[in-house]
């Protein structure tokens, strides 16, 4: 079956877009039309007065940002433990926090300024847990984060686990025991595999028509100094002295400052001014991930929500390495009709390089039957009945190599500034990022953080 990704499906058809059709000067010139490259507009536009340009390849929302779960959450792609090995303790809480509350509250103001009326819901979502082992993972993290000052939510364990009268005493206080069914219910599954569940702060929306929404908000109150050209493919940046020249098909974009806002899993070729080809260092520390979503539609009869389920070894699933689903329900418009749509997503598969990707390709087969799998066996929906899937689409995700997005100013040429690295929780990371890059290009300074680029990989 086709890509057919239910966020894009919701933009507007006939908006029409700009092509760059001659050379442009321009103070900052940002590479990406998603989530992240238009956070990055919003703040610049706000906190500079700068002139800016933005460049996408394809059409706003249509990469990433279009084929992704709409699911927001404050967490990493590493354990909390594990960041903090990384990068020190200091470092790992500031940029927990920077997620967890900074990047909550710009995606609110981003909505509130630009006067915003599309979905966006905010929710108490579920993590399910069902070994001992994910369980002790999350209680080590939960003693660093006390230790580190940072709000701390009990994991909710079975009281007839097996396994909850092998807990630490040192992890006391951090956990309360319930019935199982509680857990269950809250999952909307009746798979007895699951033995914890932690509670949290998330939400849904569709990011793709964020982006849009807030782009037309921009060109209208920034006329004067922002434009945004799209189908406009940046093949090659060149760094000189004091300015940058992007490579657009027959024509150039000259600017002072350059920010890629890409998912950093792309062909783009970097010299600076000596002639070395820099984009090694960056793209090498990136590698491609596909993942594969499906939705379909019911009666708008429950709230919205967003469930993770990290199944460990179990039967059905012993054939995935660490497998690992999602979940989420928001109401929807479709054909004409509001009903829920229920997205499901998890299987992934790695790619050593781009071009083996392409949003033409068709939903694999093999990634359908992994999800009815999952729907079956560890949601609510009987063995028996067949899910008519709406929508099944697929997106392409940059992973750096530290699960952390990357962040600021190339130290190398520091005309160049990033915010790029999906990790597959994009979207707050993508609006903090964006506001941050805005700062410093503003010249506000930073301390290090764990989202600055390495000087050497």
């Amino acid at each position: 079956m086709p890509n057919n990704s239910p966020w894009i499906n919701q933009l507007k058809k006939d908006r029409g877009i700009k092509i760059l059709g001659s050379d442009v000067k321009t103070d900052v010139a940002i590479v990406g039309g998603g989530i992240a490259g238009i956070s990055t507009a919003f703040f610049l536009l706000k906190h500079t007065d700068k002139r800016v340009v933005l460049l996408e390849g394809n059409r706003l929302g249509h990469g990433a940002t279009g084929h992704n779960a709409g699911q927001i959450t404050s967490y990493f792609e590493r354990s909390f433990s594990e960041l903090v090995e990384k990068f020190g303790l200091k470092q790992a809480v500031e940029g927990q926090r920077s997620i967890e509350e900074m990047a909550w509250e710009l995606l609110d103001q981003m909505y509130t300024e630009a006067g915003l009326n599309i979905p966006l819901s905010r929710f108490q979502g579920y993590s399910g847990y069902s070994t001992f082992e994910q369980i002790k993972s999350f209680l080590e993290d939960s003693v660093l984060r006390q230790k580190g000052g940072l709000p701390i939510k009990p994991l909710l364990i079975a009281d007839n686990a097996e396994s909850s009268d092998s807990i630490p005493e040192e992890f006391v206080g951090l956990y309360d025991l319930i019935p199982q069914e509680e857990i269950l219910e809250k999952l909307e599954t009746t798979n007895t595999n699951f033995i914890a569940i932690l509670e949290t702060q998330k939400g849904v929306m569709n990011s793709a028509l964020f982006t849009e929404e807030i782009a037309l908000y921009l060109l209208e109150k920034y006329k004067d100094r922002f434009e945004i050209f799209e189908g406009s493919m940046v093949p090659k940046v060149v760094l000189k002295e004091g300015h940058a020249i992007l490579d657009v098909e027959h024509w150039s974009v000259e600017t002072k400052r350059v920010i890629l806002c890409t998912n950093g899993f792309d062909n783009i070729r970097i010299f600076d001014a000596s002639g070395l080809e820099i984009d090694t260092r960056f793209h090498h520390s990136i590698h491609g991930v596909v993942g594969h979503m499906s939705g379909y539609t019911e009666d708008l009869t429950k709230s919205p929500t967003a469930i993770s389920y990290y199944v460990g070894p179990q039967e059905g699933f012993d054939d995935m390495d660490s497998p690992y689903f999602y979940l989420t329900r928001r109401a929807y418009e479709y054909n004409e009709n509001k009903h829920n749509l229920t997205c499901l997503g998890g299987p992934q598969l790695s790619i050593p390089d781009r071009a083996k990707y392409s949003p033409e390709f068709d939903y694999p087969e093999e990634m359908q039957k992994t999800t009815d799998k999952f729907l079956h066996k560890l949601y609510n929906i009987e063995p028996t009945k067949k899910v008519e899937y709406a929508f099944s689409w697929h997106g392409l995700m940059g992973y750096t190599t530290n699960g952390v997005r990357l962040v600021g100013v190339e130290p190398k040429n520091d005309i160049l500034l990033y915010n790029l690295g999906c990790n597959g929780v994009g979207i707050l990371p993508s609006i903090f990022g964006g506001d941050k890059v805005a700062r410093q290009i503003a010249g506000e300074e930073f301390p290090p953080s764990i989202f600055d680029i390495p000087s050497r990989l």
